[in-house]
């Protein structure tokens, strides 16, 4: 729909530039050709709102609960979505879909910066700071289930945050792997939620304005199918969590990652299970326990 709008926008002065009687009326054409413009934003942005992006999302679009300067825009990208801050040069919420079919996927591809930011952050802006480029939508797990076009959005910047090597290459990567092998075959098809969490007044990188995150959080979330409830299982990660550590150490509720990131998960589910889902640990339910102590890979 918005593809269509803008290339009739495009050709309609094109046609105008080609006819010089028809820009001599050009004061009776104006407001005809304001008002295509309006409504093809418009469309455009009922199409996001009400179509796009609720496709991309389990039980509503994550609302950020933060003042006004500090509100982020939403990036749809293939296969993931996310919440970007300019302010803090994060994406403040990452959500996508694991299903249990993989596909092929190409190599590694190269970090690029996304042209959709405000803050324009590049692959140089993390060189010699000391931290990781930490994605938020994996890359294997994007890879694997959409393709190699998908991975590649997985290295645009946006899709970035600094990470700690030590937690990025060990802890974090265990629970990615987790979440990619073996909760898809236990569970089946489920969504994600995950993100960085800030102190009050975040450190940045030497390079660019970038904020440094104190943890990380991740939710899973497995629809209710073929008569099996719903199930959620969260986790916050602190940037200090020892390689090592068991995942079950840092089990928690939805309620405490809702408390500490200031946004709204899920809000279209029904009250009753919306209020017993976000206050309820179950890592039983994903049999956790099974894989809680897995080494990492590097």
């Amino acid at each position: 729909m918005a593809k269509n709008t803008s290339h009739l926008t495009r050709l309609l002065f094109k046609e105008l530039a080609k006819q010089p009687k028809l820009l001599q009326i050009s004061f009776f054409w104006l407001p005809a050709i304001f008002g295509f413009v309006l409504l093809a934003g418009g469309l455009k942005y009922v199409y996001e709102a009400e179509v796009a992006r609720p496709a991309m999302a389990y039980m509503g679009v994550p609302k950020t609960n933060q003042d006004w300067s500090n509100l982020t825009h939403t990036l749809r990208n293939k296969g993931f979505m996310l919440g970007y801050s300019e302010k803090l040069a994060n994406p403040l919420w990452v959500t996508y879909k694991v299903t249990p079919t993989t596909v092929k996927y190409g190599k590694r591809p190269r970090f690029e910066a996304d042209w959709r930011s405000l803050a324009h952050i590049r692959h140089e802006d993390y060189t010699g700071s000391g931290y990781d480029r930490g994605h938020m939508a994996p890359n294997y797990v994007i890879a694997s289930r959409y393709g190699y076009q998908a991975q590649k959005e997985t290295f645009l910047m946006t899709n970035i945050t600094p990470q700690k090597p030590r937690f990025n290459q060990k802890i974090w990567q265990r629970l990615e792997e987790v979440s990619a092998d073996f909760f898809s075959k236990q569970v089946g098809t489920f969504w994600v939620v995950t993100g960085p969490i800030f102190d009050a007044t975040p450190k940045t990188l030497k390079k660019a304005p970038i904020a440094i995150p104190k943890a990380f959080y991740k939710i899973f979330i497995r629809p209710e199918i073929d008569g099996k409830p719903t199930i959620a299982l969260a986790f916050i990660l602190p940037q200090t969590a020892k390689p090592k550590d068991s995942l079950l150490k840092y089990v928690t509720t939805i309620d405490q990652v809702e408390q500490q990131t200031g946004i709204d998960f899920f809000w279209q589910l029904e009250d009753t299970l919306e209020t017993v889902l976000e206050a309820s640990k179950n890592p039983q339910a994903w049999s956790l326990e099974k894989v809680a102590n897995l080494p990492s890979r590097y």
